[in-house]
């Protein structure tokens, strides 16, 4: 995937409000493979909405949102499965972790479903973000800013075109931001992968090709 594209796109809890003063919602935007974005907005601007109508998790907005110029509500069930597989990752701003699950367990379901990384890659980047010593630890007893990273450790176990990032540094401190914006700049420069970054004041430190509001 090289392209995702947005054409009037608004969800559709907003199609009452004439002006949204928006750079995303009833514009034309196209996001490229390569580039980091950063989309600034505050609080209820439908940031997390937009995340989810890219990643197909949601259908209830306006307008088009296409890959490579396919409309992806005409995509079929195996065509997401491929989709999620090898070309879109995500962290998700609640995360979804599954808090019965040990650290490591979570980011090894992911990594059981795509083969794409080894257990000594994976135990490596625990390390790398202070969590080496968590690994067997429920998911569920670790602070947010702990589920933050695993959540992101389990996001680059799949290789992908794009990642999206919904407000994924919102609980660490500046130095553990660091760390992780090191770790995901040099898996998406790997990957010659596409940044999509969500925030409402703090965001990963990197740099930005395109910066928008929403």
């Amino acid at each position: 995937m090289d392209t995702i594209y947005l054409k009037n796109v608004l969800p559709e809890i907003f199609l009452t409000k004439e002006n949204t003063g928006s750079e995303i919602w009833r514009q034309e935007v196209c996001f490229s493979k390569g580039q980091t974005v950063l989309l600034k907005a505050v609080s209820g601007a439908g940031k997390s909405s937009l995340c989810s109508f890219i990643y197909g998790c949601r259908r209830d907005f306006s307008g088009s949102v296409c890959f490579d110029g396919q409309d992806i509500l005409s995509l079929k069930q195996a065509d997401w499965e491929r989709v999620r597989r090898v070309s879109l990752s995500i962290v998700f701003q609640d995360l979804r972790l599954f808090p019965e699950l040990t650290a490591f367990e979570n980011v090894e379901v992911k990594n059981c479903l795509t083969g794409f990384r080894t257990d000594n890659w994976i135990r490596d980047c625990f390390l790398q973000v202070g969590l080496g010593d968590k690994t067997e630890e429920k998911a569920g007893k670790l602070s947010f800013g702990q589920q933050q990273r695993v959540a992101l450790i389990r996001a680059l176990c799949q290789p992908f075109d794009f990642i999206l990032l919904d407000e994924p540094v919102s609980h660490l401190d500046d130095e553990n931001n660091r760390i992780c914006s090191r770790l995901l700049t040099g898996e998406a420069r790997r990957q010659g992968a596409g940044v999509l970054v969500t925030s409402i004041g703090y965001e990963p430190e990197m740099t930005y090709d395109k910066v928008f509001r929403l």
